[in-house]
């Protein structure tokens, strides 16, 4: 599958039951270059979905109208400064790590109205960062890490909104993004 082509997102009726994500939306530059390296360095037969970065990885589906409106209120707010500040090393894998004081901020907002209602994995410490190469040998994930920390320069941006996601059998159905307006 090729996540460019958008084969990334879910077609057909939308499956009940289906746990739900929250993303922060890049902007279409910072997208367009990250979703690239993810193209050239992620294994392609299990490469099914874009460039992201999630805040949360599975909500429970009825809370949907909930959510919309907890990230309508916060998307008053004027769009959150981020940069990407370099590399973080994952043990099969390679991600771009990213820095947004304001994002965490808002995370955390995130969490406290879906208090008692999150996985484990969204209770640990959010480390903001884009995945540009998983699933690989160690070897493969330090020989990338050693190019691209010649190459790669911190870079500015502002996210653009949140993204809200149904997680469909390893695919993303866009529910909505709710873009920032202040």
């Amino acid at each position: 599958m090729s996540a460019a082509s958008g084969d990334w997102i879910a077609k057909g009726p939308r499956k009940p039951g289906a746990p739900l994500l929250i993303t922060a939306e890049l902007p279409g530059d910072v997208l367009a270059w990250t979703d690239a390296l993810r193209r050239a360095h992620y294994p392609p037969e299990r490469n099914r979905l874009q460039a992201h970065v999630t805040l949360f990885h599975a909500l429970p589906p009825s809370v949907e109208e909930e959510l919309l409106q907890v990230l309508g209120d916060l998307a008053r707010n004027p769009a959150p400064q981020a940069r990407i500040e370099g590399l973080m090393k994952l043990d099969h894998g390679t991600a771009l790590a990213v820095e947004s004081p304001v994002m965490v901020d808002l995370h955390a907002q995130i969490a406290e109205r879906m208090h008692g209602l999150l996985t484990d994995q969204d209770t640990r410490p959010l480390r903001l960062h884009v995945t540009v190469q998983n699933k690989v040998k160690p070897e493969a994930a330090r020989a990338l890490q050693a190019r691209l920390a010649s190459e790669l320069r911190p870079a500015s941006f502002r996210f653009r909104g949140f993204g809200l996601y149904a997680w469909e059998d390893g695919l993303w159905r866009p529910i909505r993004v709710i873009a920032f307006r202040g």
